[in-house]
C-alpha cells in the first residue's frame, strides 16, 4: 500500500491525525521551553547544564517505561490516548503560569517532568496500536509516514513557536511570550484529545484475550518478558541497540549545534539570534528526516531490511566528519541534514522489523523496552558530549566520537554473520 492510499486509509488516517497534531504541539511546547531555559539573556548556558536539561526531559520516559507496557496491554489504548492528552493539556496550564511568573527550579522541573512522562505513554500507545490498523506488508510505509511525519511536524511546530515568539517577544516581556506559547500548546493537546474520539474504544488494542489486572510489580515482569522476547529475536534486539546508539549520537551533535549557535556563530549577548540559528539547523534536520522516510521503503524493497539498516548506519558514520573538518554554519547544516536523513532510514526500517517480529500480546512490552533503551542512550550521549565539549561548542572531538561509534556498531553489531541480509 503506497503513501497516498495510507494517507486516505479510513482507520490509519485517524491515528495519523492524533499523532501529527500531538507532535506539532510538542514542537511548540519544546520551543517555548528552549527559549525560556536555554536562550534567555539572563541565563548563561554551558554544555553540562544543557545536557542535564536533556536528561531531565527524558528522565520520566525511563522511569515510567517499565509500566507503560502494563498499561497499554491491559486497558483501552484509545482511552489511554484520550485521558493522557487531556491531562497534559491541563498540566501545561500550570507550566504556563510558572513561566509567566518567571519561576524556575524544582517546581518547574516537576511539572515539566509530568508533561514529558505523559508524552511517553502517548507515543508508545500510538506505536503499539499501528500494526492493528494495517496489513503487515504496509508496515514500512506506515512507519515512515507516522514517525517521519511526526518528526517533521515537531520541527514545524518548533518553527511556529520561534516565529510567534519573535513577534510577541517584541511586544511584551520574554517570560510572558514564552507563557503564551505554552497556552497555545495546551490548546493543541486539547484538540488532540478530541481527535482520539474518532477511534473506537478497542480499535488499536489491546485484544480481548490480553486484558488482565495491572499491578506495580507487573511492570517489571513485563519488562523482563520484553527482554526475554528480544533475546529470542536477536535481530530485533540488535536493531534496537543500533537505533539507540544512533539517537545517542544525534543528541551529542544536537548539543554541539546548540552551543555553536548560541556561543560561537552568534553573539552570546543576543541569544534570540542563537535560537533562530538553532531553529534553522533543526529545520534542515527535519527535511532530512522527511526525505529519509521516502527512501526507506524503496531501499528495503531492493536489498532487504537488514542490509538496508547496515548501509544506513555506514552512511551515518561519514556524516559527522563534515562537522569535524570545520565548525561553520554550512557544515553544521549539512551534517544535520545528512545524519537525520540516514538515521531516519535506520529508524523506520527497524520499527517495522521489530513490529513484524511480535504479536500484540508482547507489543506493549517490547516497545517499552525499546523506548527505555533509546532514551538511556540519548541521555548518555548528551552527558558524554557535555564532558567533551568546550563552552563554545567548537571542537572536532564529539563529531569524531559519534562517527566512530556509528562505524563500530555497523561493523560489529550489524555484521552480516549475525544480522542476516534477508528480504
Amino acid at each position: 500500500m503506497g503513501f497516498i492510499n495510507l494517507l486516505t486509509h479510513p482507520r490509519f488516517s485517524r491515528l495519523l491525525a492524533i499523532r501529527w497534531a500531538g507532535q506539532a504541539t510538542d514542537g511548540i511546547f519544546q520551543s517555548a521551553l528552549a527559549s525560556f531555559v536555554l536562550f534567555s539573556p539572563e541565563r548563561q548556558v554551558n554544555a553540562l547544564s544543557a545536557a542535564l536539561g536533556f536528561a531531565v526531559v527524558l528522565l520520566p520516559y525511563s522511569i515510567v517505561g517499565p509500566f507503560v507496557g502494563t498499561v497499554l496491554d491491559r486497558i483501552s489504548r484509545q482511552r489511554a490516548l484520550l485521558f493522557s492528552n487531556l491531562l497534559r493539556s491541563v498540566n501545561l496550564l500550570l507550566v504556563a503560569f510558572l513561566i509567566f511568573t518567571g519561576t524556575t527550579g524544582l517546581a518547574l522541573t516537576i511539572v515539566v517532568l509530568i508533561a514529558f512522562g505523559i508524552n511517553r505513554l502517548i507515543l508508545a500507545a500510538l506505536s503499539a496500536g499501528l500494526p492493528l490498523l494495517i496489513d503487515a506488508k504496509s508496515l514500512i510505509t506506515a512507519n515512515a509516514m507516522a514517525v517521519t511525519g511526526g518528526s517533521v511536524l515537531v520541527v514545524v511546530g518548533g518553527g511556529i513557536g520561534v516565529g510567534v515568539r519573535a513577534i510577541v517577544g517584541s511586544l511584551t516581556l520574554a517570560n510572558h511570550a514564552d507563557a503564551l506559547l505554552i497556552l497555545i500548546a495546551s490548546a493543541g493537546y486539547l484538540i488532540t484529545a478530541l481527535l482520539t474520539g474518532r477511534l473506537k474504544r478497542f480499535e488499536i488494542g489491546p485484544m480481548q484475550h490480553e486484558k488482565a489486572t495491572a499491578s506495580f510489580s507487573q511492570g517489571f515482569t513485563d519488562m523482563r518478558e520484553g527482554f526475554t522476547f528480544l533475546a529470542v529475536h536477536a535481530d530485533a534486539a540488535r536493531g534496537i541497540l543500533a537505533t539507540a546508539v544512533h539517537r545517542g549520537g544525534l543528541t551529542a551533535l544536537t548539543l554541539t549545534a546548540l552551543l555553536l549557535e548560541r556561543n560561537t556563530f552568534n553573539d552570546p549577548a543576543l541569544p534570540e539570534n542563537g535560537l533562530k540559528g538553532f531553529g534553522f539547523a533543526l529545520s534542515f534536520a527535519g527535511i532530512g528526516v522527511f526525505l529519509g522516510a521516502f527512501l526507506a521503503p524503496y531501499g528495503v524493497s531492493k536489498v532487504g531490511r537488514h542490509r538496508w539498516m547496515r548501509m544506513a548506519l555506514f552512511a551515518s558514520a561519514l556524516c559527522p566528519l563534515i562537522l569535524a573538518a570545520a565548525q561553520m554554519q554550512v557544515t553544521l547544516i549539512l551534517t544535520a541534514f545528512l545524519t537525520s536523513f540516514f538515521g531516519q532510514n535506520l529508524k523506520v526500517t527497524n520499527d517495522a522489523l521489530v513490529q513484524s517480529k511480535i504479536d500484540d500480546y508482547f507489543r506493549g512490552r517490547v516497545f517499552a523496552v525499546y523506548d527505555v533503551v533509546v532514551n538511556g542512550a540519548i541521555i548518555s550521549g548528551g552527558i558524554i558530549a557535555a564532558l567533551l565539549l568546550p563552552p563554545s561548542g567548537a571542537s572536532a572531538v564529539v563529531p569524531l566520537c559519534v562517527s566512530a561509534a556509528y562505524l563500530l556498531v555497523a561493523v560489529r553489531l550489524l555484521r552480516s554473520s549475525v544480522f542476516p541480509p534477508v528480504k
